[in-house]
């Protein structure tokens, strides 16, 4: 069965280049779409088939020769029309720069207005996974904005598929702290709150998964781990690998803000982090499911297996 798979996916990739078929990435300076793109070249998508669309096309040096790159900016609705024309499939990745959060919103509707009068055909779209009830969560505003993305998506008649990614695995060590194995404590307001962390790099891989491989028009999927844990899972984790124990506490709201606040930590990352901890004790983001298993044809990388690489590297 393995065996008719990999021949059938490899067979739609030929067709693919066959027909001249051109994929263009977004954000591909961007951890995402680079690793997006790497995927594609891994699975056989020609260069000459790939495009990526850049503010500065200095920034951009460093891609596989061969690549297309285009110029184009969020706000310029022409040079987005022109950096689109003659794509097939859009990968759009989503805006994780600083600005508001209904500017990059904007931007992702600039984008798809720009790729349905560029004649594309398809947009794959990096959102975020989203609960029933979610309009009480921390984290409301945040998901609000891709729901208004994906409304306007999915009513823009054009092909879509949007991919409901989990919450980064890397971010344990952006709200635990990066010296965790000094301080031995990890200090968080998530309480028991879980969620289902997942690699980036294999999100990427799932999203060029679905942009070589057919049977995805029109689908919505939940790309999470197989298994949501909480911070104290992670703590005792670390406790093992290190063989030295490693504490975590949860303290409340004002505690945390004073702790961070005489600590001379920037406010706008004071509210990230307290935003992100109320919504993992909300358990906004524990939502387990398997799609992404069946996309990488192996489980993913498990929060355990992820400590051990970077504490044992």
């Amino acid at each position: 069965m393995c065996v008719m798979q990999n021949f059938k996916k490899q067979t739609e990739i030929n067709n693919n280049l066959k027909n001249k078929f051109m994929i263009l990435v977004t954000g591909a300076t961007g951890q995402f779409g680079s690793k997006a793109v790497e995927h594609l070249l891994k699975n056989g998508i020609e260069p000459s088939a790939i495009a990526v669309l850049v503010r500065d096309s200095n920034k951009a040096k460093e891609l596989e020769k061969g690549i297309a790159i285009r110029e184009g900016d969020y706000t310029d609705h022409i040079s987005m029309v022109k950096a689109f024309t003659g794509v097939d499939k859009l990968l759009l990745v989503s805006s994780n720069n600083r600005e508001a959060i209904e500017n990059r919103t904007q931007h992702h509707k600039n984008a798809i207005n720009a790729a349905k009068e560029a004649g594309v055909k398809h947009i794959v779209y990096t959102s975020f996974v989203r609960k029933p009830g979610f309009e009480d969560s921390a984290i409301a505003d945040f998901q609000n904005a891709h729901l208004e993305t994906e409304k306007h998506l999915t009513g823009s008649g054009l092909d879509y598929t949007i991919l409901q990614n989990g919450i980064y695995a890397e971010m344990i060590l952006a709200f635990s702290g990066d010296k965790v194995a000094e301080t031995k404590s990890i200090l968080f307001p998530a309480g028991e709150g879980k969620a289902s962390w997942v690699l980036r790099e294999e999100l990427a891989e799932s999203a060029a998964h679905v942009l070589i491989t057919e049977g995805h028009k029109n689908k919505i999927y939940t790309l999470t781990n197989s298994e949501a844990v909480g911070f104290e899972f992670i703590a005792q984790h670390i406790s093992e690998i290190l063989g030295e124990e490693i504490e975590y506490k949860s303290p409340g709201i004002n505690e945390f803000n004073a702790m961070l606040q005489k600590a001379n930590v920037l406010k706008m990352y004071i509210n990230m982090l307290t935003m992100w901890g109320t919504a993992l004790k909300q358990q906004a983001m524990d939502q387990e499911d398997d799609t992404l298993a069946g996309f990488l044809k192996r489980e993913p990388t498990s929060v355990r297996q992820y400590l051990e690489n970077y504490f044992r590297k």
